[in-house]
Formats: C-alpha cells, structure tokens, sequence
C-alpha cells in the first residue's frame, strides 16, 4: 500500500526544522539594504543633539511678545552649524535659520514673514506659541534606540535611519548560498541549439532570480545528463553549499537518478511525495550539514516549490520565522468544483473592486508545465484538500504575489 503523502503543512515544518541561523557577517552601511541583521543596532547619538529651529526667521521669548505688534531687538544669529552661545535676556531676538540651534532661554520661533525686520530692530507681527516651529532634541530617535530587532530585512529606509544614527558598519547574517542543478537529457540552456526531442531550461534561470530577490547567492551549475556518474559528482559539489535544489529527476523512474545518487552518498530521504498540486514529487533529504530539496521538473510545480518551501528554509538561515507565505481573503468571481485530496496552489487573477472587495478568478488553464498562465497571474488560490464546491462570491484565501517580501 504506498505511503500517505505528506500534507504541505507537515513537509514545511520538517523543512524549516532542519535549518539555522547561518553565521554573522559584518558589512558597511552602503552595502546594508536587503541584508538581514543578525544584531539590534542601537543609535551612537541622539538627533536632533539639541532643540532646532524648523523654520527661517526669529528665537524669541514668548513671554516678550504678549501680543503683536512688538518690536524686540536683534542681538545675533544662529545658522545651522553654528550658534548663538549667550542666554537670550528680555527684549532680545536672534535671527535663526532652519537646522540652526534655539539659543538658552528662547522658546519659540517667528518666521521671518510674520515679521518685519529694520537694522537692529525686529518687528513680530503675530504672537508666538510656546514651542512652534521647534524640533526637540530627540525628536527623531535618542542615543540607545534600537530602531530594528535581529532578523529584520532592511530596506533603504532603514539604511538612511541607521546612517544618520552614525552607525557605518552593521553586523547581518551571511547570505545563504544556494546551488542549483537541472537534470535531464531534453533540456538545453537559453540561447543554445535545441535539439529534435529538446526543451529550453528556464527553472534553473527562475530559481537563481528567486534565490537573488531573496537575499541568497545562487550558484547555477551546468545541466546534468542522466548519467548516474555525473549526476553524483554534481551532488557532491553541489552539498557543498547551504542548500542543494534539484530540479527533476527526483522521482522513482528508471531516468531519475536523483534520489538513487543522494542514497549512495549517504543523504537521507525525509519525503519525496506531498499532496500539494503542482509540485508533488518534492523531495527532501539531508547528511549532515548538507540539505537537498528537490524540485519536480515542471516550471510551474518549480515556482511554486520554491515559494512554499525554498524561501522559508532561506529565512530560517537568516534568522527569520521561515512561515508559509500570508494569505489573504478574497471572493470567487466564479464558481470552482469540488478539490480532490491534493492542496491546489491555482493560478488567479485578484483584481481590486470599486467597493473594495478583493475578488480571484482563476484560469481556465492549471497545466503545470505553462509559465504563461503564472506569468499572467497576480495570486495563488488556496484550495484545501478534499474542498467542497464552491460558487461565485464565496470567501477564499489566496497568495498575494505581488505582496510577497523580496518579489517573487
């Protein structure tokens, strides 16, 4: 009686359980976005270092302008970059321009249109608030703050926050190098002759995109025949790497010589068969520190794969979660027939209505071997296994592509 396949829920788990945290790396700050950080850094000072003026114009004491107009006068400036170092004494304004210091005693700033300025004599025409056109010191962050935690991704935004907080080196995991073998006779590179039974790789090429956008450092080996010698030789150079991914060749025919070559080197086979369409011949084996995930050879079971079990393992290397992608609901725009005992990941076009209403139509199309069809869509619809029928305006969960962190 052939073994119960694995639900996808089960073989995630044992994926992500089988990897950690790769080590930490130091790295400047202009190389940091997209990096991971392995440490919570902390701000080396506080901005702004003191109370600033946000405006061209005049430090004055509001207590000085009870109402306007009052004539007060000028006893100095304050530029940004430099500074008015006496206590401001009654009566007494000093000309401040945007990012200068609020010298001792002022409390609030004039704009120079509120006022009217002649020789050593300021005139305020409107009275000030106590605090307008002020920023505080600290007002963006103080020395000490710890802005991000380990395991964030960092974005631009984030290096120009870490920057101003005079932090020129952060500590990231190292990326996770991922080697990537296709197996098979039919398969030739792009732009190489195509033979008379031949067919262009495009998996590979896909994964080493995904592996980059994903923060990893893909290396894609040459495509190997379907010969038992090369095919082990590729495996052992190929272990060598955080994670190994094969692309087909991984199931139990008399040419797939995959999981044959992986046995004879002593790798262990977790589970090669999961009830998930597309992708059911996915494999998954480990030695040691090597781990090998196999991917069936159809390029859409391969994108898919790799979204629900390739990126996890790679944000588990870098300290993350490594949780199966969000999902988010959305409302059949027609109606779908019952699902078998396999969890379908359906190609979907989610488009927004004027109401709000987020609402999936799937292709008319699920054959796994058309990159045109996931091209075209925009969503993964989640179909659980053994789901009943449904008709148009029932709730669904679906894979928002386009929200997926790092792209997909």
């Amino acid at each position: 009686m052939p073994a119960k396949m694995l639900s996808v829920a089960e073989a995630h788990a044992r994926v992500i359980a089988a990897f950690s945290p790769l080590p930490a790396e130091t790295v400047s700050i202009a190389d940091a976005a997209g990096r991971v950080l392995a440490s919570a850094p902390k701000a080396r000072l506080t901005q702004p270092p003191a109370d600033l003026s946000a405006m061209d114009g005049y430090a004055v004491r509001a207590e000085d302008v009870p109402a306007a107009p009052t004539t007060l006068t000028l006893v100095g400036e304050a530029p940004a970059g430099g500074s008015y170092d006496q206590a401001l004494k009654p009566g007494e304004t000093v000309r401040i321009f945007t990012g200068g210091p609020l010298p001792m005693g002022a409390d609030s700033i004039v704009i120079q249109e509120d006022t009217k300025a002649e020789a050593r004599k300021v005139t305020i025409l409107e009275a000030p608030k106590i605090g307008r056109h002020i920023r505080k010191a600290g007002l963006d962050f103080s020395a000490g703050d710890a802005p991000f935690p380990a395991g964030h991704t960092l974005t631009t935004r984030d290096v120009a926050l870490l920057a101003s907080m005079n932090l020129p080196w952060l500590s990231v995991f190292r990326k996770p190098r991922v080697a990537i073998l296709s197996t098979g006779n039919e398969l030739v590179l792009p732009g190489e002759p195509i033979g008379r039974n031949q067919i262009i790789s495009s998996s590979g090429v896909a994964v080493a995109a995904l592996v980059r956008a994903w923060g990893g450092d893909p290396t894609l080996f040459d495509i190997v025949r379907d010969e038992r010698e090369a095919t082990g030789q590729a495996i052992l150079a190929g272990a060598q790497h955080d994670v190994l991914i094969t692309l087909g060749g991984a199931s139990v025919g008399d040419h797939d010589l995959v999981q044959d070559s992986l046995k004879a080197q002593g790798f262990g086979m977790d589970f090669w068969r999961i009830a998930m369409r597309p992708g059911k011949p996915l494999m998954f084996a480990a030695r040691d520190r090597a781990r090998v995930i196999g991917f069936p050879g159809n390029p859409v079971s391969t994108m898919v794969c790799a979204l629900l079990f390739l990126k996890p393992a790679m944000e588990r290397m870098t300290g993350q979660a490594g949780a199966l992608p969000a999902t988010v609901t959305a409302r059949l725009a027609v109606g779908v027939k019952e699902n078998d005992q396999r969890e379908d990941y359906v190609r979907s076009l989610a488009r927004r209505q004027a109401d709000g209403t987020l609402v999936v139509e799937p292709h008319k199309i699920q054959d796994s071997s058309m990159l045109s069809v996931l091209s075209w869509c925009n969503a993964l619809m989640i179909r659980p296994p053994h789901d009943p029928a449904r008709k148009a305006g029932d709730a669904v969960q679906i894979i928002d592509l386009s929200a997926v962190p790092g792209g997909y």
